[in-house]
């Protein structure tokens, strides 16, 4: 294993998952200074979707999914088709860089260390490690969804459904190693965290819903 790749190819995913999608958009799109001064305050899709729209938080989803792909799949195959990395630390790599693009996207270095939640580059990333899981999380997710209308909820219900799939006893969902489980459990455990403020907005009834498309 080439040690300085390896090193650099972390970097890169942190930078990556850095990239502030929601800021940039509204600042280039829509002329505002600063999004997070906005609705929720948040610089991720769902706050994108509320001040600015369906086509640029659908454009905002899709990049911050890609970033957390991008960062858990392309980075670590370059370093496997570069002969840095051995294919048996393939799946480690994939894991590490995937969540250091959350951990930018969450703290991002180019905003300041104020991002976004990480629900659409947690996605990205597992969509690269265990696409089948994912498959069904977005069901779950848009279960709750349309029976609560809330999209943290939605998004909180959908990591811990994550978790829990790992831990049945047959394919395609449980991971042949271990660590994928605790990942699983630590990323569930994270969007717990950056929803914080939504869980009080909950408690208190006071959350933003999605408003039902025929309400209209």
């Amino acid at each position: 294993m080439n040690i300085l790749l390896l090193l650099l190819a972390l970097l890169a995913a942190y930078l990556l998952g850095s990239i502030p999608t929601a800021l940039w958009v509204g600042r280039r799109f829509f002329g505002l200074a600063d999004i997070r001064q906005h609705g929720s305050g948040n610089a991720g899709a769902t706050n994108t979707f509320r001040v600015l729209g369906k086509k640029a938080g659908s454009f905002v989803l899709l990049v911050d999914a890609f970033k957390g792909f991008a960062a858990a799949y392309f980075l670590p195959n370059a370093l496997l088709n570069a002969g840095a990395l051995e294919p048996q630390n393939l799946f480690y790599v994939r894991l590490a860089c995937g969540v250091l693009a959350v951990v930018g996207h969450i703290y991002p270095v180019w905003a300041q260390f104020r991002g976004g939640k990480g629900v659409a580059t947690i996605v990205g990333m597992m969509l690269a490690i265990a696409p089948a899981t994912v498959g069904v999380c977005i069901l779950v997710f848009l279960a709750v969804l349309a029976l609560s209308r809330y999209v943290s909820l939605s998004s909180m219900t959908a990591g811990v459904a994550f978790a829990l799939l790992q831990l049945l006893p047959w394919k395609p969902f449980r991971p042949d190693i271990p660590l994928q489980v605790w990942c699983g459990f630590a990323l569930a455990a994270m969007l717990v965290y950056t929803h914080r403020a939504n869980i009080g907005r909950l408690r208190a009834g006071t959350e933003s819903r999605v408003p039902l498309p025929w309400a209209r």
